[in-house]
């Protein structure tokens, strides 16, 4: 789950909790407005986790054929 899906289960949860008046047979919306808080904030909380697990700094490795080999040579002054 990502940041905004988590922010908007958190919108709609505390909609359903604290905005709406209304209540539909057999469900209770204050309930699942909760619960629809308590998922966002926790998938906010794992994916704060995942994201900031990664490295800061990319490492990558030339392949060995393309790695450049430079070689010198002494050479003396023109005769």
């Amino acid at each position: 789950m990502g940041i905004g899906t988590s922010i908007f289960l958190i919108a709609v949860g505390a909609i359903l909790t604290f905005a709406l008046e209304t209540s539909v047979a057999g469900i209770d919306l204050d309930v699942v407005g909760w619960i629809l808080m308590a998922a966002g904030v926790l998938g906010l909380i794992m994916t704060s986790l995942i994201w900031g697990r990664r490295r800061n700094t990319v490492v990558t490795e030339d392949p060995a054929e393309y790695r450049r080999v430079e070689e010198r040579r002494e050479v003396g002054p023109p005769l």
